[in-house]
């Protein structure tokens, strides 16, 4: 390879890597405009430009806009839109946002309680990241997730126990029925 095609090659990756930069220095710009927009009321704004950038791919800005959505924070309170812009951000590695969608399964925010779903969100990371498996917070968590499935299971459990416990009177109850009508018919045939 020529050093001029070498050069020219090296001008190229250089150039692609400051674009990068850029954008992402825009973006950054854009982020916290957005955010002094929102603090000073103006929420329309924010919520524009934090769609066009989570359009292009960026986790902060539906993280935000999850946020806002989930508080109703200067817009309507709209969980399935925060669910939406969560699983966005989840969706490209972003761990408080699965977190965010583990607590909406646990507390049933926006959708129904579904303990086993709130727990495969907390632990979605566990396989890559076994490092935060000891992090207080996630500890708690999944313990809180693991009590509310055993509890589940055990009204279930006892839901059953109690059918199966009237089953088995009734069934007592009617042999005992049975076998005291002949006795007593045979009774009243002695006694007369």
């Amino acid at each position: 390879m020529s050093p001029a095609l070498i050069a020219r090659r090296s001008f190229a990756v250089v150039g692609v890597l400051l674009s990068f930069s850029a954008l992402a220095d825009l973006a950054d710009d854009d982020l916290r405009r957005a955010a002094k927009l929102h603090k000073a009321g103006d929420t329309a704004h924010a919520v524009a430009i934090w769609e066009s950038w989570a359009g292009k791919g960026n986790v902060d800005a539906a993280y935000n806009l999850a946020v806002i959505h989930q508080h109703g924070d200067g817009v309507s309170l709209d969980y399935a839109s925060a669910l939406r812009w969560y699983r966005q951000a989840a969706e490209q590695g972003d761990k408080v946002a699965r977190i965010q969608i583990g607590l909406m399964y646990q507390t049933g925010q926006g959708v129904e309680v579904n303990p086993e779903e709130a727990h495969r969100w907390y632990t979605m990371n566990r396989k890559h990241h076994l490092h935060h498996e000891h992090e207080p917070q996630m500890v708690a968590w999944r313990q809180q997730a693991l009590a509310l499935i055993d509890e589940r299971d055990r009204r279930e459990q006892l839901a059953n126990n109690r059918r199966n416990d009237a089953q088995i009177l009734a069934d007592l109850q009617a042999r005992a029925r049975q076998s005291a009508t002949p006795q007593h018919a045979t009774l009243a045939a002695k006694a007369d």
